[in-house]
C-alpha cells in the first residue's frame, strides 16, 4: 500500500512552485521531494526556471565557487531558450533528463550533457548555441527576480512558493520518500500558513544523496 500514501493532514488540494537552476544539486533534491509528494497527495506542482549565476553574479565568492557559477550560466541559458521556443512544453523533461545525467550519473561536463539531452529528447540541436549567448541573461535575471523577490529579495536556489509565501529551500541533502516526504510537506505547509513564521535553519549533514 506504500504507493497509495496520502497524508490525512492534506485535506484539500494544494499548490506549489519550485524554482530551480539546472546545475544546482540542492534544487534537484528539493524538486525530487516535491515530485514525490505530488505523486502521493493532491499537491499540484509546477517547476520553474531560475538562475544560480544570477543570484550570485554581484557577490564576492571564493574562486572555486565563482567558476561553478560561471559554468551555471550555460545550462540555464539553454533552458531559457527552450522555454522561449515552440518546444517550451518540453522544459520539465529537459530538466529531468539533464539533471539525472548531472546529479545522479555524474556527468559534470555541461556541453556534453546539453548536447546529449537535446538529442535524446529530439529537440533542435541549435538550442545548445544559447549556452554561450549572454543575450539570454536578462531573461534569466527576470525569472530569478520573480523567484526571489516575494521572499524579501533574499535566498538562492531552490525557491519554493506555496500558500501565498515564498521561501529559500527547504535545503535537503537527500530526497525524502514515501511517508517521510508527505510528513515533511505537511510541516512546510503548516509553516507557510503561519503568518508569523519567517525562518528556520540548522546544520547541514555531510554529503548529498541525489537518487
Amino acid at each position: 500500500m506504500e504507493n497509495n500514501i496520502v497524508s490525512m493532514e492534506i485535506i484539500q488540494e494544494s499548490q506549489a512552485i519550485v524554482f530551480v537552476d539546472p546545475q544546482c544539486p540542492f534544487a534537484w533534491i528539493t524538486a525530487g521531494w516535491l515530485l514525490e509528494v505530488s505523486r502521493r497527495s493532491p499537491l499540484r506542482l509546477r517547476i520553474e526556471l531560475m538562475s544560480l549565476a544570477c543570484v550570485n553574479e554581484n557577490r564576492e565568492l571564493d574562486d572555486w565557487y565563482r567558476d561553478y557559477n560561471d559554468q551555471a550560466w550555460r545550462p540555464a541559458r539553454v533552458a531559457a531558450a527552450l522555454l522561449a521556443s515552440p518546444a517550451a512544453n518540453m522544459w520539465q523533461r529537459f530538466y529531468s533528463t539533464f539533471g539525472k545525467r548531472r546529479h545522479v550519473d555524474g556527468m559534470r561536463e555541461n556541453a556534453t550533457n546539453l548536447a546529449t539531452t537535446l538529442a535524446e529528447l529530439e529537440l533542435p540541436a541549435v538550442l545548445a548555441e544559447a549556452a554561450e549567448d549572454p543575450t539570454w541573461d536578462d531573461d534569466l535575471r527576470a525569472r530569478t527576480r520573480a523567484a526571489v523577490e516575494p521572499s524579501g529579495g533574499e535566498g538562492g536556489t531552490p525557491m519554493v512558493h506555496t500558500g501565498g509565501r515564498a521561501f529559500f529551500g527547504p535545503v535537503l541533502t537527500a530526497i525524502p520518500r514515501g511517508r517521510d516526504a508527505i510528513r515533511m510537506w505537511d510541516a512546510v505547509s503548516t509553516l507557510a500558513g503561519t503568518a508569523a513564521f519567517a525562518e528556520i535553519r540548522g546544520a547541514r549533514a555531510d554529503g548529498l544523496n541525489t537518487v
